[in-house]
């Protein structure tokens, strides 16, 4: 405004009466003069009086002033610092505050003073105040608004951040260059070690790979792969957008990481990085290199590189030497189906072999089938007419380095580190690394050769598993997954599932620590105790047997499944399992449901599973997690990866500490006896599945924890059977041939260690014991009225029935008698009456035939022999009993005849010679005669 214009604002405030008074102008370049008057005469018409400025008023120094609006009060203009002319005038009274201007305007009008009075002019606006870049604190507003910033703020920010990214983006995008291919003739290989770091175990390296040309490689073949890793890779310009956020979000939730990757941005990471990348920065690379490739390359170029590139499991590179490797011929050949196998595991194929794991390999070709459709490539009657080609498949031999165990052991390192660590099967053949193991080359050898001693009867289709563990660490310090990995690739300790049979039951013993009980707490052990969730026939110890009222302990070492059948009832068939996850038993395994019949071992673990959750057990309640790898590292130095992962307490030490001694009780007078030949503490447990499709034992010492399981495969390898007796054995339970593996392996393995000890009993909980009552004798009565007698007085009733001479439904037996616990089974034997059978007709039969008839009716033959002339010999003359019916197992006793009497014909009689003369006998010597006397008379 020019000097002597009046501002634009009303009047300044006036007071006081009117009178003489003194005018005083004050001039500043910018901003408002403060007049005041005093006591006197107001304004004529409320306006203020001008006065033209004087020269110095132009040439004072410049400022700036704020009017403040007075409104109806007084008011007070601020005036600018600045040199000024002043004239006086008379004036009366002093002036109140003048009003605030908010025009544009210059100077203002000066006011005259008075006796000590001023008297006031209309303060003349400034200029205007001068509004800043950015309102915050927000100007003119009060409390809490003056601190929110406006909408206008906010938006000028975000376009400004967004701005800023858009450029960075058109930077780096613009100083991306695509380098040059990857040369994998430079990959190295990688080497593997056992845990002394200087025994190699076999080494991983680039095997097959066979170019072809895109002419070469059909349609369905292209369909499949894009419609199992990127359905929209001919739409999208290098990335998918969708996919990247949705890992990105998955990643910063905490999520497992995801990749997100597009085929281009796959095929950057492997044709130009040679390598997988999983931080951020590499990720934004990775993505940058391959919009550029999108819009240099054609999609199918790109897509025939990729697929020439790619690792498909089988040591196969490129989908030449694949489709050779899974179907035995070339990629030209392929069929739809066959082709949407093979590209369904590409993002693990060696785990999603259709012949190590069928189940998530059909999975896979399920989703890359409807993924065909999903895309076009195929109708949906085309897909429904394809078949899962899992009988297609050959098998596969590989190199020499995986021959035999090692083979196993190999695979093992490759699966953890493609699962735990940012290498992949790709890095794992072409980058180069020094990869040690945790295997003890002792101990692994010790457990070849022990079970290469097996007795040489063993049945050909019988799979033995074992691995060692350290309970200090988790590391696995030897396993033998199989004889040869090239003739069997399954790996029977970690791919395997046995039913786990008696080795279920430590969980419900634990799960019953954890509840209070105590290892003195007493149950009754008879077989065929009825238990709810077992049926009306109860449940069955293993061969029939007692064991009557026992404890915990020794339910434990006798392996009683009637005892804990009661005890993981009482605490809930989900605690058991609860305590077999948090001990290490996969909450997923096969037959992990909450039923009571679980602590009998219906679920059926990997053979690691259980020497996990056992190795909680010897580290006294800490569980940590077994590993294969213990360091990984580049061959010019420098850390990649560590297997170890910390410790985590799962149980307390006193529940652990009985737990053991219970466990120990096993080997010292149970079903585990053969394991003191050890010479050590031992803990464990036998376990043997119904029809012994699978035996155990599982036992831990405080330095290495070792589970040992057999089973035996049906001819098509899916299906187990029960295990050929062999060695002597009758039947192969887990007291047999796998503990006395396990023994044989564990003196060797440990030979040299120090002996330790358990830690003691802690005796955690309080007993249940029942009192003692007497059992009436129901011995002879009828099973009503004994049934009635035990129910009245507090037992439950377990009753068979057997043929006895009794009457029908006479209790015969009852066990126990006495006294026994309170509410517990009292067995009773009960008679179904003398049982009969037919006893067959044999008369006239044969021997042999009569003897195998009267036996195969269950009865006992006595034969005797008589002489006949009218039965012929050797056959039947008669039995007795015969015909009707006689009690099994007694005795027929048959006649047999042997033929008629002998006849003896004698000689006929030679004709008596007639009697020869008799000689006469000779006469008696005559007597001398005496001689004659003289005859005196002669």
């Amino acid at each position: 405004m020019a000097p002597g214009n009046p501002p634009p604002h009303g009047p300044a405030s006036t007071g006081g009466p009117a009178g003489p008074q003194r005018r005083s102008v004050i001039s500043g370049a910018q901003g408002g003069n403060a007049a005041r008057t005093g006591p006197g005469t107001p304004p004529a018409a409320g306006r203020p009086q001008w006065a033209p400025t004087s020269p110095q008023a132009g040439a004072a120094a410049s400022g700036s002033a704020a009017a403040r609006s007075g409104g109806s009060g007084p008011a007070r203009a601020r005036t600018a610092t600045g040199a000024s002319t002043r004239t006086t005038a008379a004036s009366g009274g002093t002036g109140g505050r003048g009003g605030r201007g908010s025009g544009g305007g210059r100077g203002g009008s000066g006011g005259g003073r008075s006796g000590g009075g001023r008297s006031g002019g209309a303060a003349g606006a400034g200029k205007g105040s001068r509004r800043r870049l950015i309102d915050y604190p927000r100007a003119g507003k009060t409390g809490i608004r003056r601190w929110l910033p406006s909408w206008r703020l906010v938006l000028g920010v975000i376009l400004f951040f967004v701005l800023l990214l858009v450029g960075f983006v058109v930077w780096a995008y613009a100083s991306t260059e695509v380098p040059q291919p990857d040369d994998f003739a430079e990959a190295q290989t990688t080497t593997v070690y056992y845990a002394d770091d200087a025994t190699e175990m076999g080494t991983f390296g680039v095997q097959n790979r066979v170019l072809v040309s895109g002419e070469q490689i059909p349609d369905h073949m292209r369909e499949a792969i894009v419609a199992a890793e990127d359905r929209t890779f001919y739409e999208n310009p290098g990335i998918n957008p969708t996919g990247l956020v949705r890992a990105v979000w998955n990643n910063v939730r905490g999520g497992a990481t995801q990749g997100g990757s597009s085929i281009t941005q796959q095929y950057a990471e492997r044709y130009y990085f040679g390598t997988t990348v999983d931080d951020y920065r590499g990720k934004a690379q990775e993505a940058l290199l391959a919009v550029k490739l999108a819009r240099q390359q054609d999609k199918d170029e790109i897509l025939e590189n990729y697929l020439n590139t790619i690792y498909f499991g089988r040591d196969s590179y490129g989908i030449e030497v694949a489709a050779q490797s899974y179907f035995g011929v070339g990629v030209a050949d392929l069929t739809r189906a066959q082709a949407a196998l093979i590209a369904g595991i590409v993002p693990s194929p060696n785990n999603w072999d259709p012949h190590v794991n069928p189940e998530r390999a059909e999975q896979r070709w399920d989703y890359v089938m409807d993924g065909m459709v999903e895309t076009g490539a195929i109708t949906q009657a085309e897909r429904d007419a394809e078949t899962f080609p899992i009988d297609e498949v050959v098998e596969y031999s590989r190199s020499d380095t995986m021959a035999g165990p090692q083979g196993y052991l190999l695979s093992m390192v490759e699966s953890e580190l493609t699962t735990r660590s940012s290498i992949s099967s790709d890095e794992l053949r072409q980058r180069g690394y020094r990869i040690t193991t945790s295997i003890d080359p002792a101990m692994q050898q010790a457990a070849v050769d022990s079970v290469a001693e097996l007795p040489e009867d063993a049945p050909e289709n019988l799979r033995t598993a074992m691995v060692t563990l350290d309970p200090q660490t988790g590391a696995i310090r030897a396993l033998y997954g199989g004889p040869d990995y090239l003739e069997v690739s399954r790996n029977a300790v970690t791919q395997d599932e046995a039913q786990a049979g008696s080795t279920f039951k430590p969980f419900t013993l634990v799960a019953y620590l954890e509840a209070g009980n105590a290892l003195t707490s007493r149950y009754d052990g008879n077989n065929r105790v009825r238990v709810e969730g077992f049926g009306e026939e109860g449940v069955r110890n293993f061969g029939d047997s007692s064991f009557g009222n026992v404890d915990v302990v020794r339910a434990t070492a006798d392996s009683i499944n009637s005892v804990y059948a009661q005890m993981n009832v009482e605490v809930g068939p989900e605690a058991t399992l609860e305590a077999a996850v948090r001990a290490g038993v996969p909450e997923d395994a096969s037959g992990m449901d909450p039923v009571p019949a679980n602590v009998l071992g219906t679920a059926s673990p990997h053979p690691l599973d259980m020497a996990h959750a056992y190795n909680t057990f010897a580290a006294q309640g800490i569980r940590t997690e077994p590993y294969i790898v213990e360091t990984v590292e580049y061959l010019d130095g420098g850390q990649v990866y560590e297997g170890a992962e910390l410790p985590e307490r799962v149980f307390e030490e006193g529940v652990m500490a009985d737990t053991t001694y219970a466990m120990t009780q096993v080997v010292q007078r149970g079903s585990g006896t053969a394991a003191q030949a050890l010479g050590r503490p031992v803990a464990g447990k036998t376990g043997t599945s119904n029809d012994n499709r699978s035996a155990w034992f599982v036992g831990y010492t405080p330095q290495l924890t070792t589970a040992v399981a057999m089973y035996q495969v049906s001819e098509d390898g899916r299906t187990a059977e029960t295990i050929t007796p062999f060695g002597g054995y009758s039947q192969i339970t887990g007291g047999s041939v796998p503990i006395n593996l396990w023994t044989s392996y564990m003196t060797r393995a440990m030979d040299g260690m120090e002996v330790l000890q358990f830690p003691p009993r802690a005796d955690v909980g309080e007993p249940n014991v029942p009192p003692m009552v007497p059992v009436p004798n129901v011995v002879g009565m009828h099973v009503d009225e004994a049934r009635a007698a035990l129910e009245g007085a507090g037992f439950a009733v377990a009753g068979t029935e057997v043929a006895d001479a009794a009457a029908p439904g006479t209790v015969i037996s009852q066990s126990p008698t006495g006294e026994a616990q309170a509410g517990s089974a009292i067995s009773i034997s009960v008679s179904t009456g003398p049982s009969t059978a037919e006893v067959p007709d044999v008369t006239g039969l044969p021997e042999a035939d009569a003897v195998a008839r009267l036996e195969a009716a269950g009865f006992s033959v006595s034969v005797s022999r008589q002489e006949s002339t009218s039965v012929a010999e050797g056959r039947v003359i008669s039995a007795s009993p015969s015909g009707g019916e006689a009690e099994p197992g007694s005795t027929v006793s048959i006649v047999v005849s042997s033929g008629p009497p002998e006849v003896v014909e004698r000689p006929s009689p030679e004709p008596e010679p007639e009697p020869a003369p008799e000689e006469p006998e000779p006469d008696p010597e005559p007597e001398p005669v005496p001689p004659a006397e003289p005859n005196p008379n002669s």
